[in-house]
């Protein structure tokens, strides 16, 4: 089935509480799977929000890597903008912008680093180009040409000419642990249906229905 055929059905049937899963993150493996289902591209995009010291709002699109039911994975430089807004202020959020389904997921959330053993098993699953690529950005620095960037990325192919491309001690992963989930689906005259997953005293997941 072609994800705009899928969009009109979904969109048709739209959403109910009983439609959910009592754990959102299951939840959100089904609504991740479907999209990749569809051939949808990069179905892992997200827009990362964090917010500076003088309280101006950033976002940026990353890519989720890895997620289970501690939260949502994605890497960077740790010297980079947004590592350095975690560092101030760890409460962000994510936004999953399914269009070809009608669909959204929101996070909010805080971030934190994690481990280097997860980091480096990460590191070790990607591209060698991207590998050195990461040894050669000094993310979110000034640049003052293109020809300085690939200069850098040629100096570290020429240093890690043999055998496997070390971690860099200044990149690794953040993990987004949710404080709330949002599920929405896209539905005829704007009455979208949403339920959003929150945490209660008792750290149990609350769904409720919100208005579009």
């Amino acid at each position: 089935m072609n994800s705009e055929t899928l969009r009109r059905e979904l969109m048709a049937k739209g959403l109910v509480s009983t439609d959910l899963c009592s754990d959102p993150v299951i939840q959100f493996e089904q609504w991740y799977a479907q999209t990749i289902e569809t051939g949808s591209a990069e179905p892992g995009a997200m827009s990362l929000a964090t917010v500076d010291a003088q309280g101006q709002p950033w976002q940026r699109i990353v890519l989720l890597k890895l997620f289970d039911e501690k939260g949502f994975i994605f890497f960077t430089n740790y010297s980079s903008r947004k590592a350095e807004q975690i560092a101030a202020n760890s409460r962000v959020s994510l936004l999953f912008p399914w269009y070809a389904l009608g669909r959204q997921v929101k996070v909010t959330g805080s971030a934190a680093k994690i481990s280097t053993a997860e980091s480096m098993r990460y590191f070790a699953t990607r591209a060698r180009g991207s590998q050195i690529g990461a040894w050669a950005s000094h993310q979110s620095q000034v640049v003052k040409s293109r020809a300085i960037l690939d200069a850098a990325f040629d100096e570290m192919k020429h240093r890690f000419l043999e055998g496997e491309v070390p971690l860099p001690s200044f990149w690794g992963g953040y993990r987004v642990a949710p404080e709330t989930i949002e599920f929405w689906q896209a539905r005829d005259s704007r009455l979208h249906d949403r339920f959003m997953y929150r945490k209660d005293g008792n750290s149990q997941w609350v769904i409720e229905r919100l208005a579009p």
